[in-house]
């Protein structure tokens, strides 16, 4: 049929729907009903009660209408099906019985589409996740657009939730419970030809023809000419562990333990959402689908109401905020247009920064000293592309083009263009105020911005004639992986130089917060007295490995000492010294810090630090215990008193950041911790458990450990006004 026919067909026949649908935009034509979710004022599409009450009321007009023979769900908007669940009505829920009731309420709705006696065929272009791919699911077939942006998942234990939906019952039936637990316990999202290779979604097709070929599914479905076969492993080996594994309950019963065991180890116990989804799924399949669905609803609503939950949903709603956040705090503000970005020196971090910039589609010009070094910067960048080829995440021509978009040179040519510089040389001030000079020079007009972890930016820009144009742009290594961005202001810096930093990481990837100058900024600061304090355990007798072995199991990834022999001992110092001349005796590391590094241990970097390195397993390296008091004669300390004194230093820094303006607000404090250096995300952040926790009862800890340790567990200021008069710092 001509397009332009169908079109015309589709406008005529939309009278058959009685009522014009607000969240829907209804299109009939040659037999098939297309719905268009489209939620009227939003970017994106979310399920809600008001859209799914009409989605059924659709349901029954196009039941009765006999001009109907099949129906094809897809998105009205152009970049994205349905993105999930309106997260923000979990906000008023105050007992898990209320969301208890919402997850039926949904199972309900997709039950029906699931019993609907005309086939529903689901078109998803762009993300599909969480409650939308549990539509999708519901479904009689499943279309995906080959787009890169089109992602299927159920991503809900990354809010401490599990799908409410009936994810954990229809997603293990469909592609088989060893494959739906790898979705579903770690919040996965697929591109379209993974969860077409795993028989998530039927076909992919390109984006231009995805409607196209929905329709023609739906009517082929409703002639019965197309059914789906089921999915079939691919090669000997597959089919036996599939038959082995997926097929017989015995083989399950394996699988679920694995899993139990598995996601222990990974969670420490400290998320609950994965363990419960697991038991949804295991109740699901041995008592049948409807015990399944009552099971997964209880234990969505449990969740629900769950502290992790709360605080991860806060820290969702806090990096959500930041992402329609300019920075200034003056909406009126705009970013200038940045069209090519410069990297001074492709090490480490300069590469990481070359990487996600081309990443994002902006050349890049590389700065280095020699040949040599230049090569290596563009071998980095390459390394890195390479791995996401492998992983499939990337093909061949993406790499290509972003590798064209990289370019290397020993001198300033070609600097003159660029709107962005990033410099990312040695942290040595007289060094960087070199650069701003030498940059000021072929270049008029560009910002600069600086990777400095702790010198002060107002004293780079000393040697800038446009103090306007200089900040801080703070990434955490590895670039590449890290999320957060921390964007350093000086009372110069202009509000369009901060929004243009604030838009260009934005558009690398980055969860980017704006913090006020000053040694160390935020992030470096409070992660001072935090190393420092590890280290003073040290010199008091602790072991190495008693350390960092109670901050992993408070929620940190990795432990102090750990994470000292990775940045580098040396580095440590030197951050050390700089916080150490600002702030004075609290932020004095112990002596024994300085005898680690005379003694030639600098970390993993050259395999001599606080553990063994070159090895199959890390061990504490005992040889260093005879460079700190005590010797190797270590004395034991309680995990408690560890994750006490440690973590105390750090949330108090942080309370001194909020109340000197270094941090615009406790939301920063909270998402520049957790994605910055990993503070757990299940506490929320430093000014979320100090909420928890009480400001009476952190102030009081803090005048315990001050009478007993010394003066560098001063109470903050700020905290000492809060804890008296018993207030948070999130506003209820």
């Amino acid at each position: 049929m001509d397009p332009g026919t169908e079109a015309t067909m589709r406008t005529a026949e939309a009278t058959t729907i009685a009522a014009a649908p607000r969240h829907f935009r209804v299109e009939i034509g040659g037999g098939v009903a297309t719905l268009l979710v489209d939620d009227p004022g939003e970017r994106v599409n979310t399920i809600h009660p008001e859209l799914m009450l009409e989605f059924v009321g659709l349901l029954d007009a196009l039941e009765a209408d006999a001009a109907v023979k099949g129906v094809v769900l897809a998105s009205g908007k152009p970049d994205g099906f349905v993105a999930g669940a309106k997260i923000e009505l979990m906000q008023d829920v105050g007992e898990a019985a209320e969301a208890e009731k919402l997850a039926r309420d949904g199972q309900a709705v997709f039950d029906r589409l699931e019993r609907f006696p005309k086939p529903v065929v689901a078109a998803l272009h762009g993300a599909a996740l969480g409650g939308g791919c549990e539509w999708a699911l519901a479904c009689r077939w499943r279309l995906a657009s080959d787009d890169p942006r089109t992602r299927i998942g159920l991503p809900e234990v990354q809010l401490g939730l599990l799908p409410g939906g009936g994810g954990t019952q229809r997603l293990p039936r469909l592609v088989g419970v060893r494959a739906a637990l790898d979705v579903i316990l770690a919040g996965k999202s697929l591109k379209a030809r993974k969860a077409a290779r795993i028989g998530l979604v039927d076909e992919v097709v390109p984006a231009p023809i995805l409607l196209e070929v929905a329709r023609a599914r739906a009517l082929a479905l409703a002639a019965g000419k197309l059914r789906r076969e089921p999915r079939r492993a691919r090669g000997a080996a597959e089919r036996v562990t599939a038959a082995a594994l997926d097929d017989n309950f015995l083989g399950r019963e394996l699988v679920f333990r694995q899993a139990r065991a598995m996601t222990l180890a990974k969670t420490k116990g400290h998320y609950p959402a994965p363990l419960k989804a697991l038991d949804a799924v295991e109740y699901g399949m041995k008592h049948g689908i409807a015990k399944g669905l009552a099971r997964e609803a209880k234990l969505f609503g449990e969740l629900a109401v769950s502290p992790v939950a709360r605080r991860l949903m806060e820290l969702f709603f806090a990096t959500t905020a930041l992402k329609r956040d300019n920075g200034t705090g003056d909406p009126s503000v705009k970013p200038r247009p940045v069209e090519r970005v410069g990297v001074l020196g492709g090490g480490l971090m300069g590469s990481g920064i070359a990487y996600v910039t081309v990443n994002a589609g902006l050349p890049v010009r590389v700065r280095e000293k020699d040949d040599a070094a230049a090569a290596h910067a563009l071998r980095s960048v390459r390394k890195v592309l390479d791995e996401r080829v492998r992983r499939r995440a990337l093909d061949r021509l993406e790499r290509a083009e972003r590798m064209r978009l990289l370019t290397a040179t020993t001198d300033w040519s070609g600097f003159a263009e660029v709107d962005l510089l990033v410099e990312a040389v040695f942290e040595d001030l007289a060094l960087k105020q070199e650069m701003v000079r030498a940059f000021e020079a072929v270049n008029e007009r560009g910002i600069f911005a600086s990777n400095t972890s702790s010198i002060p930016i107002a004293r780079i820009a000393e040697a800038s004639t446009r103090p306007e144009a200089v900040l801080g742009m703070h990434y955490f290594s590895p670039v590449h992986k890290m999320p957060l961005l921390e964007i350093i202001a000086t009372k110069a810096t202009s509000k369009e130089a901060i929004a243009t930093a604030v838009a260009v990481g934005k558009r690398q990837g980055k969860t980017v917060i704006v913090v006020g100058d000053g040694p160390g900024f935020y992030t470096s600061r409070i992660l001072g007295p935090y190393m420092n304090e590890a280290a003073q355990l040290l010199a008091e007798g602790a072991a190495v490995d008693a350390i960092d072995a109670a901050l992993v199991a408070f929620g940190f990834p990795v432990g102090p000492i750990t994470l000292l022999d990775e940045v580098g001992i040396d580095v440590g110092e030197k951050v050390g010294k700089i916080l150490h001349g600002a702030f004075g005796p609290r932020m004095a590391p112990p002596a024994a810090l300085h005898e680690v590094v005379a003694a030639g241990r600098l970390g993993r970097k050259n395999g001599k630090g606080f553990y063994t390195y070159g090895g199959k397993e890390k061990r504490v390296d005992a040889t260093v215990y005879d460079l700190l008091p005590g010797g190797r004669s270590r004395r034991p300390f309680e995990a408690s008193e560890i994750q006490e004194r440690v973590v105390v230093s750090m949330v108090n820094e942080a309370v001194r950041c909020l109340g000197e303006g270094i941090l615009r607000s406790p939301r920063d404090g909270d998402v520049g911790a957790v994605f910055g250096l990993g503070f757990p995300p299940f506490l929320g952040g430093p000014f979320r458990w100090a909420d928890a926790l009480g400001t009476r009862a952190l102030l009081e800890k803090l005048e315990a450990l001050r009478a007993r340790l010394g003066e560098r567990f001063e109470p903050a200021p700020l905290l000492v006004e809060r804890g008296r008069a018993g207030t948070p710092f999130h506003a209820a």
